[in-house]
């Protein structure tokens, strides 16, 4: 088992946590995928999470947040969909994409050793996640989380990409940017308000859909995934 090293100060200390590779079967026909399991010492919950539809796991805003997240006891399993692993730029049918999350899931149970599990995503991640479990409840997740919740193509406002959330049934937090030109929130604050109870959104002031805020903004892309790794790690002990 190959193993990445990463040096973390936390509480004062400088302590080592891994990023193990690993793998599972995504699909029968697709074969195997890789995957990258972060697992801090204080790890309170365990997130499987998903790359958007033009970077893989490895992509530095992955990288990012999952650092960031282990600082805040979340403990992550990011993974490949197939088309990245055969190193295509398409993306697989949905239904291919569908049966990778549920693979990922059933892996992730199979190792949290007690954790609670969420799912979720980077943009097209997070809406394939939130499609399998329309579809049929992703068994041991208590709650999805969106980096950006891709409500429509870029200048191309509507809401249809929104319609299969009402058939999920756990708690979903959308981390989105006020400059996200794949999610209006003209159009998204009607949605999560149509969820009730089960949707929270959280506004990401100047950020873009991948969280990008200019400079003008007084602050960095840093501490704008410093935020989103705070939200997800209150949100998720909220669950609890």
């Amino acid at each position: 088992m190959l193993q990445r090293w990463t040096r973390l100060e936390r509480n004062g200390r400088d302590e080592i946590l891994t990023a193990s590779q690993v793998s599972f079967v995504a699909t029968e026909r697709w074969g195997e995928v890789s995957a990258l399991l972060r697992r801090p010492p204080d790890a309170q919950c365990l997130l499987v999470l998903s790359h958007g539809a033009g970077a893989g796991i490895r992509h530095p805003f992955m990288e990012t947040i999952t650092e960031l997240l282990a600082r805040r006891g979340v403990a992550t399993l990011r993974y490949q969909f197939p088309y990245m692993e055969r190193g295509h730029r398409a993306p697989d049918r949905p239904v291919i994409l569908v049966e990778t999350v549920r693979a990922a899931v059933r892996h992730a149970c199979g190792i949290a050793d007690g954790l609670p599990v969420l799912a979720g995503g980077k943009s097209m991640g997070g809406r394939m996640t939130s499609l399998a479990a329309s579809q049929e409840a992703l068994d041991g997740v208590r709650g999805i989380v969106f980096f950006g919740f891709p409500l429509h193509p870029a200048g191309r406002p509507s809401s249809d990409r929104s319609v299969h959330l009402d058939e999920v049934t756990v708690p979903m937090l959308f981390l989105q940017g006020t400059r996200d030109r794949l999610a209006g929130l003209e159009l998204l604050r009607p949605v999560c308000e149509k969820l009730g109870p089960r949707a929270a959104l959280h506004v990401i002031e100047g950020g873009d859909h991948s969280f990008h805020v200019l400079k003008r903004s007084g602050r960095t892309d840093q501490d704008v995934l410093e935020e989103v790794a705070r939200r997800v790690g209150e949100w998720a002990g909220s669950l609890a």
